[in-house]
């Protein structure tokens, strides 16, 4: 009886529902594969959910749409109950299903085959709703209370939606899918924070949601920790995109100042290119007539190269027209980054670094306050390609470099300059690069240098004048040398130098007798001149070690190298010197050379015939380790890292025979906190009462023209740590000052980052202590002074300073910054700035406040961190007062 019931439950399981089902009740994995098999009973067609009718016309080629697609693959953790007569599957406690690119996990899933439906929800235990629906089809997931979906016409039905779509959470009451590319959603939240109890979120009644490219909205309202705004917008559109898309840039609102009136700032239109390029286009417009254009562009090819472009031009007007204080200014600058991947080519390299524009650019303009560039008064870009030709010594270099004085307007451009080089080969050396012999260690380089150089104004530039004056010229450099060993402990070096110089243009004067003055003409043409020395050098090392036998300081070790050089050069000028009548006296005569203007000057002129002197001085400590019965190595303390003279004695010269001795020193204290710099030199002869040196010797034999002094001090909190880990192998630069003009205050940059602390994924996890907190701080500290004396009224103070900056992190998400001076010549603070950050979480605030000075301002940020929701920020600044010149 129990053999006849089971054969005719598996006939109606394959009549009815097609698909084998398992007696096992416990058992914890169930699938249902779909076949199709020719059989003498039945014909077993590919449907596993649903009963398939016959077709009716036995010849029509047509055949009904198969309802499942792929294997199904269910499993349960505790149980799985088949209905065969309701026609249903239950799965309990961990349930998962996979269907083609269908995964859904639930605390409980039913399958309906009379319905072709899919019902599944979460279990309620002690503990509350657990185990909710996660539902992920084609790369998108969701999670809901519950959700209903049909495998015939692929709608769903959710309620209590979560899904994340790109930076965007979607939270909704209920939800209808139509489609894979259509859902509408009821009592709709959007929000980019990760929290449970989001801290702001947008609320509608209603919205559709194209899964992957955008979301559309009716009447929005903005919520801030659950407490509506009376912000509303009546409808919205984000774009979900996983890739960029092109859109409007919305304009910030500005009041401006009485100068500018009211307007806009940053209103404009994003292009999104390609994958590898995008194009920015943003503007300004104010009602008093001034207004700005702004281009901006970002590319990058991965393993190849990246690199940002920047085009910004502005018409400020100031003041009104037809009044005495009405002005104008046009200005403009233009900004170009490229790097090149080390990837790439490991034998060529290309790389950017443009900044060119007006001089006034960021003096006067009111979108951009960047501080650095208002504090200098130079512009500086270089272009820059460079090759080696591997299998030879050689290795090439092409540069084109601009150098823009913002005070005076004067540009110096190279368009461009080669540089070939030859690295030092030794023609002579032994078998398997044996150099032993002073014959095989004489080693030979080469040099050559082209240059295209031009030096014009502001005014001319990107004109035809700027070229009328152009140099260009070329060098060729070769030098030889080797080295000898010398009574044993001494080391002479010979060498020699050889300079071929190529001219391309060159002067001539020419006395004009109506205007009583000398007339230089610039004339094309190829001239060249040459020039050789020739030298050696005596050097040596000499050791003094002073040892103690008491305390930790065990010895004290100083490094003396002296060394004396001679050289001597040809008088070159003498066979290239020209003379022109200055005045009407026909025997007034002025001496020149055709190269004087040349771009690598004239040459050397004057027999020199002399010796020069250098000592260096290193003096170093051995401490030993404060336990004495640990295994820890004696300690090495550099005391002096320097301190350097030298000067040179000119044999052929008639008077003042002895150069300036110039002289050097620096040293860490403080265990390396405290960098001290000296440099400075002295004259051993006297002036005359116009400042000239007269073949005179001081009466106290050195007169000191001129020293300086820096200091560098660092200091944090983490020096204060006691299981702070210090890097002994970290290479610290003494001559390297602090930042003290902090960061740039930029109102162009509409996502909310500027200025804040560098943070990484980590700071998300940061928490503060109620008590007993830790407050992270940092100090800089720098010091300048310089001393000039002319011999002739004195000696005097020049530079006087005292720069301080540092931060400080109230919280692990509060920080301030701030950055000053103190000129102590004048009595008064030098350029002042503070910075405030707040990391909101999924919000940022920021504050930038420069309080007094030429560049008082101040800048206020909060806005959402993610780029989806940028535009929901609050933006005002007070840029400095700009005069117009």
């Amino acid at each position: 009886m129990q053999s006849n019931l089971s054969y005719l439950l598996l006939l109606c399981s394959l009549l009815f529902f097609q698909i084998g089902f398992s007696q096992d009740k416990k058992s914890t994995e169930k699938k249902i594969i779909t076949t199709q098999k020719k059989d003498s009973i039945i014909d077993i067609k590919k449907d596993s959910l649903l009963i398939k009718k016959r077709d009716t016309i036995a010849k029509d080629s047509i055949k009904p749409k198969e309802k499942v697609e792929d294997i199904i693959v269910h499993v349960a953790s505790d149980y799985t109950i088949q209905n065969a007569k309701d026609k249903t599957v239950t799965l309990y406690n961990e349930a998962n299903i996979t269907y083609t690119d269908i995964d859904l996990k639930a605390g409980i899933i039913i399958v309906d085959y009379k319905k072709n439906t899919l019902f599944a929800k979460g279990i309620i235990d002690s503990t509350g709703y657990i185990q909710r629906p996660i539902f992920t089809q084609g790369g998108q997931e969701s999670e809901q209370d519950s959700i209903i979906y049909n495998f015939k016409s692929k709608r769903a039905l959710i309620y209590g939606l979560k899904t994340k779509q790109g930076e965007m959470f979607t939270y909704g009451e209920k939800t209808k899918r139509v489609n894979d590319s259509t859902i509408f959603v009821r009592k709709i939240r959007f929000t980019t924070s990760e929290k449970k109890i989001p801290d702001y979120y947008i609320a509608t009644d209603k919205a559709k949601l194209v899964p992957g490219k955008k979301i559309i909205v009716g009447t929005s309202n903005l919520v801030l920790a659950d407490i509506p705004t009376p912000l509303f917008l009546p409808f919205a559109y984000f774009p979900l995109s996983e890739t960029s898309v092109s859109g409007f840039l919305i304009p910030a609102f500005d009041t401006g100042s009485s100068q500018r009136g009211i307007g806009f700032q940053n209103g404009g239109y994003y292009f999104a290119i390609s994958d590898y390029f995008d194009l920015s286009v943003r503007g300004d417009l104010y009602s008093n007539g001034s207004w700005g254009l702004r281009m901006s562009s970002n590319y990058k090819k991965r393993y190849r190269f990246s690199g940002s472009f920047n085009l910004s031009f502005e018409n400020n007007i100031s003041g009104i027209r037809g009044f005495d204080s009405f002005s104008k200014s046009n200005n403009f600058n233009i900004r170009w980054s490229h790097s090149q991947d080390s990837k790439a080519s490991p034998n060529s390299r290309f790389s950017a670094s443009v900044n060119l524009g007006s001089s006034r650019f960021f003096r006067e303009s009111q979108n951009q306050f960047n501080v650095s560039q208002t504090q200098t008064n130079t512009f500086n870009s270089s272009i820059n390609y460079s090759k080696t030709f591997v299998g030879t010594p050689f290795n090439m270099n092409l540069t084109a470099t601009h150098q823009q004085n913002t005070n005076t307007q004067e540009i110096t451009m190279t368009l461009p300059s080669l540089t070939l080089n030859m690295n030092r080969i030794y023609p002579f050396v032994g078998k398997g690069g044996v150099k032993k012999t002073p014959i095989q260690k004489l080693g030979f380089n080469y040099a050559m240098q082209g240059q295209y150089l031009i030096k014009t104004t502001e005014n001319d530039f990107f004109t035809s004048k700027m070229f009328e004056t152009a140099r260009s010229g070329m060098t060729h450099k070769t030098s030889t040398n080797t080295n000898i060993k010398a009574f044993k402990y001494f080391t002479l070096s010979p060498s020699a130098n050889y300079e071929e110089v190529w001219h391309f243009d060159y002067i001539q004067k020419n006395y004009d007798a109506t205007q009583n003055v000398v007339v230089t003409d610039t004339l094309r043409g190829f001239k060249s001149y040459r020039e050789y020395n020739a030298g050696v050098s005596l050097s040596t090392n000499i050791y003094g070690t002073f040892n103690f036998k008491k305390g930790r300081l065990k010895a004290i070790r100083h490094t003396f190298r002296p060394s004396i050089s001679y050289s001597y050069r040809p008088d070159f000028k003498d066979k290239y010197i020209k003379s022109v009548q200055r005045s009407v006296d026909p025997l007034d005569l002025e001496e020149y050379t055709v190269f004087d203007q040349g771009i690598f000057g004239g040459p050397s002129g004057g027999l020199s015939n002399s010796i020069g002197i250098t000592l260096n001085n290193v003096i170093e400590a051995k401490m030993a380790p404060k336990d004495p019965d640990s295994d820890e190595e004696d300690e090495k303390i550099t005391i002096l890292n320097n301190l350097n003279f030298s000067s040179s004695y000119n044999i052929a010269a008639d008077s003042l025979r002895w150069s300036p001795i110039s002289f050097s020193a620096g040293t860490r204290l403080f265990k390396d906190k405290l960098a001290l710099n000296i440099n400075g030199s002295m004259d051993v002869y006297q002036v005359d009462e116009n400042g000239s040196r007269i073949n005179k010797f001081n009466s106290n034999i050195f007169r000191l023209t001129n020293a300086s002094l820096t200091a560098n001090y660092s200091i944090s909190s983490a020096d204060f740590s006691k299981d702070k880990k210090e890097d002994k192998n970290k290479n610290r630069d003494p001559n390297n000052s602090q930042d003290v003009i902090g960061a740039d205050i930029n109102p162009t940059d509409n996502i909310g980052q500027r200025n804040a602390v560098n943070s990484s994924k980590e700071d998300k996890n940061k928490s503060a202590n109620l008590y007993r907190a830790d407050i992270p701080w940092s100090v800089n500290l720098a010091y300048s002074t310089n001393y000039r004396n002319n011999g002739i009224s004195g000696g005097e103070i020049g530079v006087h300073s005292l720069m301080f900056s540092g931060n400080l992190e109230l919280s692990p998400k509060w920080s301030v910054g701030y950055s000053s001076g103190y000129d102590i010549k004048e009595g008064a603070f030098t350029f002042s700035r503070f910075n405030f950050s707040r990391d909101l979480d999924s919000w940022q605030f920021n504050f930038n406040w420069v309080p007094f000075g030429t560049n008082s301002s101040y800048t206020f940020f909060i806005g959402v961190k993610s780029s989806v929701l940028a535009d929901l920020k609050w933006d005002k600044n007070k840029p400095p007062d700009r005069r117009l010149f």
